[in-house]
């Protein structure tokens, strides 16, 4: 308790729930419920909660942890008020209350479910989306073809108009003559039909200009001509220059509009590119939905724990798998469910101390496994809280320990009452070592910690620790930075990257200081 409201304190101003999730690791959802149940505000800064609040929340976080241990789940999956799905969770949890809960046999069947429907979902939100942007591409395309036959029309009509105005004056001579020939006729009283028979008779003799005419609008007084095999028409009731001077304000009105279409043009080629690089994200997503959804699973889902997982354990050197007790509740435990008749029980010779087993399965174990044993032992006893360099550590058969004392006095729990010789190991040495092994394929890190011969024996990168007065993370990322050197240069950067909440129940009272020969 002592060392996790230092633990606590030490972050200060940051908001409990922040504290909490980083502290322990066990992420905001969870730091948030042992807060919600203890009606504590998250947002409380770890320096304003008081020591009946801390006390409390100790409480719950180890009620927590004795429900996982004892396998007392509640596998649940969570639906909002839609009825869809929202979370999975291992027991109930006070922040969904009042929301509909279906329950499972197991944490891992309400994971399968939970992804598997994920799963489903998300290939039809991506399919439907797939569609969304598949349409989109098809609808831009349309669009820009028609703008692309759009532009080119515009500009071969600001070609053709500029084309026309500069006809008129190539041919201003002959267009004005022609003009003036209908004009001239029609005040000497000849109608409209009489004046152009005449004009089309002198084309198919081929006389100039009549060669020009082509046709004549009677209703709007528009005179159709064709010259240079282009055909364009002028108002007789204005000025030659003054048609041609339409003409170039067509042609520049297009010109406007030309510059307008290739900037919706460039425009439209850009959201479709944009389309395009969507739609080519959305199918690899697609991919690689199902996948994630797998990882997440493969993630979430609970390992099944081996037994001696809730004490402290490590192998020996030689294959002895040594476990240890935590607490007074975990010593008990150990000893009376765990322990057989050809174990080897260890004890320090200090107030307080952890039993420590070595697991023979009917072997014998060597001299080597008892040392490593011993020490093990005696570095977990509150010797090395003390800063002892040494202690004195004994072992005995496993029926050599009673709840009941020699006169009948009680036995307090996790104690047990000793009968027979006890087999001394004498000034045992207080010391430990943290390394780190690598998974293979990923390089992700995996620290393991015990006696210094046990952790050499299974990787070359190792720091051995003694008891000392660094304390908390600036000890633990001491040791991170120690294992980071004397590791090969491709793997430094994922140890130091690692959570130093890996190593912290590595070490003892998560106090001590590295040795400067290791």
């Amino acid at each position: 308790l002592q060392t996790f409201m230092e633990g606590l304190k030490a972050y200060g101003e940051t908001e409990v729930v922040r504290a909490l999730a980083r502290f322990l690791g066990i992420g905001g959802i969870y730091a948030e419920e042992i807060l919600l149940r203890l009606g504590i505000d998250k947002t409380t800064p770890c320096s304003g909660l008081n020591t009946s609040q801390v006390e409390e929340i100790y409480r719950c976080l180890k009620e927590l942890i004795r429900q996982v241990l004892e396998g007392k789940l509640e596998p649940c999956i969570v639906f909002d008020g839609e009825g869809a799905f929202l979370d999975v969770a291992p027991f109930r949890l006070k922040r969904y209350e009042g929301l509909k809960h279906q329950f499972y046999n197991s944490f891992n069947e309400a994971l399968d479910e939970f992804y598997t429907r994920a799963k489903a979902l998300e290939k039809v939100e991506t399919e439907r989306r797939d569609e969304a942007l598949k349409r989109e591409v098809k609808r831009l395309k349309r669009v820009l073809a028609e703008q692309e036959k759009a532009l080119q029309e515009a500009e071969q009509k600001a070609k053709k108009y500029q084309q026309i105005g500069d006809l008129i004056y190539a041919y201003s001579s002959e267009l004005q003559t022609l003009i003036s020939r209908l004009w001239e006729e029609k005040e000497l009283g000849a109608d409209w039909e009489a004046i152009i028979s005449k004009i089309l008779a002198e084309k198919k003799a081929g006389l100039k200009p009549s060669t020009f005419f082509e046709s004549f609008d009677k209703q709007w007084l528009m005179l159709n001509v064709c010259v240079e095999n282009t055909v364009f028409s002028l108002d007789i009731r204005k000025d030659l220059f003054a048609n041609a001077a339409s003409y170039y304000e067509k042609a520049k009105s297009a010109r406007h509009k030309l510059e307008g279409a290739k900037t919706a043009l460039e425009e439209t080629r850009r959201k479709l590119l944009e389309a395009e690089a969507k739609l080519k994200e959305a199918e690899i997503a697609g991919v690689a939905a199902p996948c994630k959804v797998a990882e997440e699973l493969a993630k979430r889902k609970i390992r099944q724990r081996k037994w001696f997982e809730k004490f402290r354990w490590f192998t020996t050197s030689d294959g002895f798998l040594v476990v240890a007790g935590k607490d007074a509740a975990s010593n008990e435990v150990l000893i009376k469910k765990y322990t057989a008749p050809e174990d080897v029980v260890f004890h320090a010779d200090v107030v307080g101390a952890p039993f420590a087993v070595i697991k023979t399965e009917g072997k014998t174990p060597s001299q080597q496994c008892l040392r490593e044993a011993a020490e093990f032992a005696a570095a977990h006893s509150r010797g090395w809280r003390e800063g002892f360099a040494s202690v004195d550590v004994y072992w005995v058969k496993p029926n050599q320990l009673s709840k009941t004392g020699g006169s009948g006095e009680y036995v307090p729990r996790g104690a047990f009452a000793i009968s027979g010789s006890r087999n001394w190991m004498r000034n045992t040495p207080l010391k430990i070592a943290i390394g780190v092994l690598f998974q293979e394929g990923t390089d992700e890190p995996t620290f393991i910690g015990g006696p210094v011969d046990a952790v050499k024996d299974k990787t070359e990168t190792y720091t051995v620790l003694v008891p000392g007065e660094t304390s908390g993370k600036q000890l633990l990322k001491q040791v991170l930075q120690t294992l980071a050197v004397k590791a090969p240069k491709e793997k430094r950067e994922k140890i130091l990257k690692a959570s130093t909440e890996q190593i912290r129940e590595l070490i003892p009272y998560c106090k001590g200081r590295i040795a400067t020969e290791t």
